[in-house]
């Protein structure tokens, strides 16, 4: 075990170029999905929030509800719509980088939305008679709390961020985790570990471990300097 550890550390030390090309692949895909995720979830959680429409309530909770998805289910879906004889086979994005971030964005954005939603409505609370009295559409009491929100939705994009970076079930199924070309570190790291090379599944470990806590500090604290700076 102890050999395994050193074995572990000296691939870190050196940066070795598997773990590189691993590790940067995930963060470019994770990164993508995110971003694509935080521009879906966003507007949608904070429109949940502030508009008054029929099927609210059973909205809210398929919302709420995808959450909690599990993320072997939602890459089944995924793959049905991109194989070759489904809806989107012809685009060819099985088994790629591409679909991987698809696949992602889709686990993610039901989440920011969520958190979204519930960040935007409690704020919506103190400041919707206000809004209503300025006679601010729906669009545009929702664009005003998004902005009154930002520093709290940031720790909601970090969470989408961490969920994604960490999941496997899925792009285990869209991308096949092709060695140097859809392999990151979730799957390379059940991959290794299968296979006995523990070294590279410890290495990867670390950095991925080193990663959500790195996310989880950095929303914490801006969550902290937040509410030190206003109150």
């Amino acid at each position: 075990m102890l050999n395994t550890i050193l074995d572990a550390f000296a691939l870190l030390a050196h940066l070795d170029s598997g773990v590189l090309a691993i590790v940067l692949l995930s963060l470019k895909v994770s990164l993508s999905a995110v971003l694509l995720g935080a521009l879906l979830g966003l507007p949608l959680g904070a429109w949940v929030a502030v508009a008054d429409f029929r099927g609210k309530a059973v909205f809210t909770v398929l919302l709420s509800g995808m959450m909690g998805m599990p993320t072997v289910v939602l890459g089944v879906i995924v793959y049905l719509l991109l194989s070759r004889s489904g809806p989107l086979g012809e685009l060819g994005l099985l088994f790629t980088p591409s679909a991987m971030i698809l696949a992602q964005t889709l686990l993610v954005a039901p989440l920011i939305a969520a958190l979204t939603k519930q960040v935007v409505e409690d704020v919506w609370r103190d400041y919707a008679t206000e809004l209503r009295a300025f006679r601010y559409t729906p669009w545009q009491s929702m664009l005003t709390l998004l902005y009154d929100c930002r520093y709290s939705l940031i720790v909601a994009v970090l969470a989408g961020l961490g969920r994604a970076i960490s999941e496997v079930g899925a792009v285990m199924i869209i991308g096949g985790n092709i060695n140097g070309f859809t392999r990151v570190m979730s799957t390379a790291i059940a991959l290794e570990t299968a296979k006995g090379d523990l070294p590279l599944s410890i290495a990867l470990g670390l950095v991925l471990i080193s990663m959500v806590l790195g996310l989880n500090a950095l929303a914490y604290g801006l969550r902290q300097w937040a509410m030190y700076k206003f109150g």
